[in-house]
């Protein structure tokens, strides 16, 4: 282990040792309420009531740790050494653990219990506490906005584990344990909560009500119609998820989202993007300041191959002596990395966040933009879904609106049909290398083509959605999980002792070592919600990962 992540060790520790509390405080959260909305000045409801703020301040806590933006260290547990290199889009090269780590496969309890905690302890309570004062004094917009922060945290966690505790979230049983929900029931209560929500806050954005919670959110200043068009894409990407498994009902809630007056996320300006204040990205800590990320192969490459000028704005130069000058060169996962030195002079993220005309100077983390929005107009379309439009017209306004959200121009890009994705070459380790005609090496170009294959409609349309989405891994592994694209590389180093299959790739993190330690008659039937047969541990696909 590197001495950048000596510190953090320490308080990773510790962390999970707070961590171990999270089933009790689950458990009794909903018969603490008063306790719970104490202010730390000792204030209580009714002195509060009058701006808000013990509904808001729990919503502004949600917002800020639906993707933890510090301590960096806990961001790094939580999503960047699990999603941001299962999706391809980065890879550490410092070799944890004597690179028997996530990265290889060898899942490690100390760091995988984060998404978890962080799930419960900084989403699920917060936003249980607003929305039952909300409740409480009647205030159904603030309720409605607990409902679609609680499942845009929330659907992340369920797609890291599975089955998750959330309609019976402070719950006990008689022998003190708390059931989970199967996935498919978790994203049932997901789509009821969207709705609902949706459904209160649309009468509000049509009518120019006055907005109440403005001082309290931290992305788009208490516009309701913002929100809505958030929640309505939400419930499409949920949709969609679930598109293989469930297409009737997929259908059903993608139709239904995509017929909501006020629309979708429409433009850059609307991308979901988190106000962090002065605090740095924990990308650029981890990248910088510690050096335990570096971009990933499989991104390196497509970019590379479709000359795409976004990569500039992601990632800097390879600075190893064995490149060439002006040289982008991600690190392939999974690999045998015997210092950290080896690989620390391949490319750098670049620093986040991207500034540009369309989204202004603030520091904000992005967890959702518009041009994902028409990435998944596009698929619907393809499914044949009412009210999609044309898969051509919303797969090239996706592009576009990548390329806007760089300050950039799309135009020659989207016609380009002959530029594929790039062969990999480490040039310090053959044995890592991606070759032309390799079937994990895509072949696809970037023009739309009426005239191909469903299956190379999909492929285009997920690849350049998985360009658009960088950096935001959770979302890109779970897309790669459901449709198998855009191709990745698999492992060259598989630590699993064969729970995890090679050319299957990792399919979900295995329940918390607390939840064995705490509630274990709960996550012994979790398990069984797998499916039959289903063990816990990273080979076990997710209720909607169906595809072969």
């Amino acid at each position: 282990m590197n001495m950048k992540m000596k510190a953090p060790k320490t308080k990773i520790a510790a962390g999970w040792a707070f961590a171990l509390i999270v089933p009790f405080i689950i458990s009794s959260c909903t018969n603490r309420f008063e306790e719970f909305n104490k202010d730390a000045t000792g204030l209580y409801q009714n002195q509060l009531n009058y701006d808000f703020k013990s509904i808001g301040a729990p919503l502004q806590q949600a917002q800020l740790n639906i993707y933890v933006y510090q301590p960096a260290w806990d961001f790094q547990l939580q999503q960047n050494l699990i999603a941001d290199v299962y999706s391809g889009y980065m890879m550490s090269p410092t070799p944890f653990i004597g690179n028997i780590n996530n990265t290889n496969y060898a899942l490690v309890d100390g760091w995988n219990g984060y998404p978890w905690s962080d799930g419960y302890l900084k989403v699920m309570l917060p936003t249980g506490q607003a929305m039952a004062t909300a409740k409480q004094y009647g205030y159904k917009d603030f309720y409605a906005w607990a409902k679609i922060l609680r499942v845009a945290g929330m659907h992340r966690v369920s797609d890291i584990y599975g089955p998750i505790v959330y309609s019976k979230f402070g719950v006990i049983n008689s022998d003190g344990s708390t059931d989970y929900d199967a996935q498919q029931t978790v994203y049932n209560e997901f789509f009821a909560d969207l709705d609902s929500a949706i459904q209160t806050l649309t009468p509000l954005a049509q009518s120019g009500a006055p907005q109440t919670f403005t001082k309290f959110d931290y992305v788009y200043g208490g516009s309701f119609k913002q929100w809505v068009q958030f929640a309505n894409t939400l419930r499409l990407r949920l949709a969609m998820r679930i598109s293989s498994v469930n297409p009737t009902l997929a259908k059903q809630q993608g139709e239904t989202a995509l017929a909501n007056p006020i629309g979708l996320l429409a433009a850059p300006a609307d991308n979901f993007d988190v106000n962090i204040g002065s605090t740095t990205h924990p990308l650029n800590v981890i990248n910088n300041s510690w050096g335990d990320i570096r971009l990933g192969a499989p991104i390196s490459a497509i970019l590379g191959g479709y000359h795409d000028p976004r990569l500039a704005k992601y990632a800097t130069y390879a600075t190893d002596a064995v490149f060439t000058a002006n040289t982008y060169e991600g690190i392939r996962n999974g690999i045998a990395i015997a210092a950290k030195g080896d690989y620390e002079g391949y490319s750098m993220l670049a620093n986040f966040p991207i500034y540009s005309a369309a989204n202004g100077s603030a520091n904000f983390v992005t967890l959702m933009t518009s041009a994902e929005a028409w990435f998944l107009k596009a698929e619907a379309a393809l499914h044949g879904w009412a009210g999609a439009g044309s898969i051509q017209s919303n797969y090239e306004q996706g592009i576009t609106d990548s390329f806007t959200q760089y300050g950039l121009s799309a135009a020659s890009y989207i016609a380009d049909n002959t530029s594929t994705p790039a062969p990999y070459v480490d040039p310090k380790n053959a044995a890592n290398n991606v070759n032309p005609g390799d079937p994990n090496l895509s072949t696809i170009t970037i023009k739309w083509d009426n005239a191909a294959t469903p299956a190379q409609q999909l492929e285009r349309i997920i690849t350049q959605k998985w360009i658009a989405m960088y950096p935001e891994g959770q979302e890109a592994w779970s897309e790669f999980r459901r449709t198998r694209y855009p191709k990745l590389f698999p492992v060259v180093v598989n630590n699993s002792q064969g729970k995890i299959s090679t050319s299957k790739f990792i399919r979900r993190i295995n329940f918390p070592i607390s939840e064995y330690s705490n509630n274990l008659p709960g996550v012994t039937k979790a398990v069984t919600l797998l499916g039959g047969g289903a063990l816990d541990n990273g080979g076990t696909p997710l209720w909607w990962d169906t595809n072969p």
